[in-house]
């Protein structure tokens, strides 16, 4: 009689297998919605989703929004509306690899790359030779950084850029762990019950997080080791992606909100189920490749913001654990003294848009309205 292990294995086997092919989850009801209200276009034989909302009669002024890592155009869902009030055009995309977008693999996944997109929609919608604000977060910011580089140069086909928005910008090993499920735990009914506890900025230090906004500073990321096999493409990467799963997702993603503003378990699946589109956890490492990229590029995108010639602004949630207060605020405002900032409440952490869409929306407005 064979070993009982052995028997186990085997009957292990086809259970793992069907683990490893869970189909994505069904679009929730809001999220379908999103959508069907989009369109695609074509970018080198690639579909790109986009959103493009005529707004506000009278006004001439378009906006076009970058989203972050490793979301969508629905982390603008909240301040949507509020946006079609102001401007004339607001417009949203899905990176390539991201929310409704495709998402090939093996993809050499770059920021250049995301960067021309944003040209190519602009083209697509006849919009090349008019000036957009680019209101930015996260993986966001460093696209913005790259469009701002060409602007300044005036490479062909470059977006005209009237005015830049950064906000929270970064990866940092929390969301690395959201990333790739480091996050160890048990499958419950309720999420809630899984959320870790939000390290301290001297947990931070302690532990070599980042203290600054490494998504616009590389010198300060520090990542993980879970984070450097993938984005290093190691041989472990294929097996890491295709672990993620739901509640390794939520607990990780739950440690960048504050804790008084966390998602909802719905909003998790949506976030989740944008992810899930289109096998996107697989290409999770060939995208952190960005990460590699920042520091490349350093000189590059910095010096595209310390040079900036456009009205600039940051809106910042500080109680954001990749980027902690103050540490962050007193390295960006000795880096860009020209640019003017928007701090907002206390409790509001990493996505400031979906955390507290009321004030980050009054905070871009304002900044809008101040030139």
């Amino acid at each position: 009689m064979k070993e009982w292990w052995i028997q186990v294995g085997l009957l292990g086997i086809p259970l793992l297998a069907v683990y490893l092919h869970i189909p994505p989850p069904q679009l929730s009801p809001e999220l379908h919605s999103w959508k069907t209200s989009g369109s695609f276009f074509t970018y080198k034989g690639l579909s790109i989703f986009y959103q493009d909302s005529w707004g506000a009669v009278g006004s001439s002024e378009i906006v076009v929004l970058l989203h972050g890592f490793p979301t969508s155009s629905y982390d603008w869902c909240k301040i949507w509306e509020g946006l079609t009030q102001r401007f004339h055009r607001v417009i949203a995309l899905d990176f390539l690899g991201f929310g409704f977008s495709d998402k090939p693999r093996p993809h050499h996944y770059s920021i250049f790359e995301q960067a021309s997109i944003v040209e190519g929609l602009l083209r697509h919608l006849g919009l090349q030779n008019q000036r957009v604000n680019l209101l930015s977060h996260d993986y966001g910011d460093t696209v913005a950084q790259e469009l701002l580089y060409r602007y300044k140069h005036n490479r062909t086909g470059r977006v005209l850029i009237n005015s830049l928005c950064l906000s929270n910008g970064g990866n940092g090993p929390e969301l690395a762990r959201m990333k790739t499920g480091e996050w160890p735990s048990s499958a419950t009914s309720r999420y809630r019950s899984m959320l870790p506890k939000r390290p301290t900025v001297s947990e931070c230090r302690r532990h070599g997080r980042p203290q600054d906004a490494e998504g616009i500073f590389p010198e300060t990321h520090h990542p993980t080791l879970l984070q450097k096999l993938l984005k290093d493409g190691g041989p472990m990467s294929p097996i890491l992606t295709r672990l993620m799963n739901f509640f390794f997702f939520a607990r990780g993603l739950a440690v960048v909100f504050g804790p008084h503003t966390q998602p909802s378990e719905a909003e998790m699946w949506d976030m989740w189920a944008g992810i899930r589109t289109n096998d996107g956890n697989l290409v999770i490492d060939s995208i952190l490749q960005y990460i590699n990229q920042r520091k490349k590029h350093r000189d590059r995108w910095v010096g595209a913001l310390t040079s900036v010639a456009v009205p600039l602004h940051f809106i910042y949630g500080p109680s954001d654990p990749v980027n902690p207060h103050p540490e962050f605020m007193n390295l960006y405002r000795k880096t860009l003294p020209q640019s003017t900032v928007s701090i907002l409440d206390d409790h509001i952490s990493h996505y400031p848009q979906l955390e507290d869409p009321m004030g980050f929306l009054n905070a871009y407005l304002n900044f809008i309205n101040s030139f």
